[in-house]
C-alpha cells in the first residue's frame, strides 16, 4: 500500500472515531473538555442528566477530590476510569492508580490464594481492568501498564506514600474504614486527584462498628467551604442505573419500604 493510501486510511479511521465519540456523548460539548485521543473507545451511551452533571464537575479544573455514591449499575467505576484517561490525555496527571480494600464479598473467606501479590490481588482489580479493556485498545492498555502509568494495589500499602500528578480511584469504599479512606486522601500531593466510589447497599465489612466511614465523610464535606477547596460530593440514584432494566428494577424494589 502506498504512503498516500495509508495516510488516507488513517485519516478516514480517525474521522470515524471522532464521529463515534461525538454521537456517544449526545452532543455534550459543554460537559466535556477536548475529545479523548483516538486510543479511547466509547460505545453509544444515553447518559442521564445526572451523569452529564458528573462529567461537568469531575473534569472541572478545580476538582481535587470527589466522593461519589450510588447503587450498583450507575457506572461509577466506568465514568471514573474514563475521566482518568481524559486527564492523562490532557496531561493534567501522569498516571492512574486503582486502590481498594482487600475485603471479600462473602460470609466465608476463600482462604489462602497461591501466586505472587499481583496474582492474589488480580481478582479485586477486575472491575478496573474490565473498564480499561472497554475504553482502550488492547495494545494501548498493555503499553500503559508496562510504562507504569496504570497500577493497582490494596490500601494496606499506601501509608507513607506521597502521590504527585496521579489520578487515584478508591473503589468499593463502602468496604473501607474511616481510617483507610483518610489514609488515601492524605497521600495526595501536588496535582493529584482522587475519586472515592461507594455503594452503601453492598458493604462487606464483618465488623459493623466499622461501618459509616464513607457516609460520614460525605456528610462533613458536603458544604461550600469544601467545594471551594476542590472537594466535591456526588450522589447517583436508581434512575442513573445503566447496567440493565432488571438491575434498576431490583434496586428500586429493594429500596422501597414494604407495605
Amino acid at each position: 500500500m502506498s504512503f498516500k493510501k495509508k495516510k488516507a486510511k488513517r485519516h478516514n479511521k480517525n474521522r470515524e472515531i471522532q464521529e463515534d465519540l461525538q454521537e456517544s456523548i449526545n452532543n455534550q460539548e459543554e460537559y466535556l473538555p477536548e475529545p479523548p485521543k483516538k486510543n479511547i473507545k466509547l460505545n453509544n451511551f444515553n447518559w442521564t442528566e445526572k451523569q452529564k452533571e458528573f462529567f461537568k464537575i469531575a473534569l472541572d479544573k478545580g476538582t481535587r477530590i470527589m466522593l461519589i455514591t450510588g447503587p450498583a449499575g450507575t457506572s461509577k467505576t466506568f465514568l471514573s476510569v474514563y475521566c482518568g484517561l481524559q486527564l492523562i490525555n490532557s496531561k493534567v496527571v501522569n498516571d492512574i492508580m486503582y486502590v481498594r480494600s482487600a475485603v471479600e464479598s462473602s460470609a466465608q473467606g476463600l482462604g489462602f490464594l497461591p501466586g505472587t501479590a499481583e496474582d492474589k490481588l488480580r481478582f479485586y482489580n477486575l472491575p478496573f481492568l474490565d473498564k480499561m479493556d472497554e475504553l482502550l485498545a488492547e495494545t494501548r492498555a498493555e503499553k500503559l501498564e508496562k510504562e507504569g502509568r496504570i497500577s493497582t494495589f490494596p490500601i494496606n500499602y499506601a501509608r507513607g506514600m506521597n502521590w504527585k500528578s496521579k489520578f487515584v480511584i478508591l473503589d468499593e469504599a463502602q468496604n473501607s474504614t474511616y481510617k483507610e479512606i483518610i489514609t488515601i486522601l492524605t497521600r495526595l500531593g501536588d496535582n493529584s486527584i482522587c475519586f472515592v466510589l461507594a455503594d452503601p447497599m453492598q458493604t462487606d465489612l464483618k465488623n459493623y462498628n466499622q461501618h459509616g466511614g464513607f457516609e460520614y465523610l460525605m456528610e462533613i464535606f458536603n458544604d461550600e467551604e469544601s467545594k471551594q477547596m476542590g472537594v466535591q460530593t456526588f450522589r447517583f440514584s436508581e434512575e442513573d442505573i445503566m447496567r440493565s432494566e432488571l438491575v434498576k428494577f431490583l434496586v428500586k424494589k429493594i429500596n422501597t419500604p414494604a407495605k
